[in-house]
């Protein structure tokens, strides 16, 4: 069944919109990722303009999210305090992301800077979770100590503005997580993206949360920074397609429901090496596209004034 999308301006197949909401919301509840590193991309490839994907995946982002978090708010699994911090820290990154998006637009380059956008940031926050991920695995087998995360940072323990996160059993200085939820605010508005892939990694190898409050926490702040994202795309582009992130957002729902019941049953390490290689496969599938000769040399389409 085909579905015409007014603000895109394409027609696309319906079950293959479900679909794509239904993968990404499993992604959201399974790894907590707000998957839009994925859907923006899938939108690219059906045909889906990147200025609109970018706004409308940063929409769908948002149902998932909140039907993964509030499963994770069941098990108590979600560190309020340090989810404020990031998301307030978002906020100021989303503005100044949204600027940026709307300089490229003027400079008719926002298609390129964003595709390129995708490829360097997904190929090599991709490859340095791999890394640390197979590296993880291996003490596992030999049967060596986890390292001490929490106790390894002695740089975040000399910083002022401490608090005490005590969902995460954490008294760290108030900065790196405010400068880790201000850029991933920022490659929300530029990207699409909730910045899961990011903030997931950032939370264990850099504050040193405990695995337990990641995934919960992560798509707390997600669902506060990809809102704000969406209304301001939506205010100033008009790029946010209802039709599009609603038919997203009913398979997105359902999905992550399945993939917060399938976390509970994959070990860490082995979660985040699947999330690594997915992670890759989506940079090498853009650089790919952005490289190779497409097979439409020319194409035609209206200029707005």
């Amino acid at each position: 069944m085909q579905l015409y999308l007014p603000v895109a301006e394409v027609s696309v197949d319906a079950f293959l919109l479900l679909g794509i909401g239904g993968v990404v919301g499993f992604l959201s509840g399974l790894f907590g990722v707000g998957g839009g590193f994925l859907i923006t991309p899938l939108l690219f490839f059906i045909g889906v303009p990147p200025p609109v994907a970018v706004a409308t995946g940063a929409n769908q982002v948002v149902a998932s999210s909140i039907s993964g978090v509030l499963t994770q708010l069941r098990r108590k699994a979600v560190d309020i305090r340090m989810g404020t911090v990031l998301t307030l820290a978002g906020f100021v990154g989303s503005t100044a992301g949204v600027w940026v998006f709307k300089r490229m637009t003027a400079l008719g380059q926002i298609d390129l800077f964003v595709q390129l956008s995708y490829v360097v940031l997904l190929g090599g926050v991709g490859g340095m979770m791999l890394q640390e991920s197979l590296r993880a695995r291996a003490r596992a087998r030999r049967g060596g100590p986890p390292p001490r995360r929490g106790q390894t940072h002695g740089l975040l323990h000399k910083l002022p503005f401490k608090m005490k996160f005590r969902a995460s059993g954490l008294y760290i200085s108030v900065i790196p997580p405010a400068l880790i939820g201000a850029a991933v605010g920022f490659l929300a508005a530029i990207m699409g993206v909730g910045g899961g892939f990011v903030m997931v990694p950032a939370m264990i190898y850099l504050l040193g949360m405990p695995g337990k409050v990641v995934v919960g926490t992560s798509l707390f702040q997600i669902i506060f920074v990809s809102a704000y994202t969406t209304l301001a795309h939506a205010v100033q582009f008009q790029t946010v397609d209802m039709l599009l992130a609603l038919v997203l957002i009913v398979g997105g729902v359902i999905g992550a429901q399945i993939g917060t019941r399938m976390q509970m049953k994959l070990k860490a390490e082995d979660m985040r090496i699947l999330l690594s290689l997915l992670v890759l496969a989506v940079a090498v599938k853009i650089a790919l596209d952005l490289l190779l000769t497409p097979s439409e040399l020319y194409s035609i389409t209206t200029v707005r004034a």
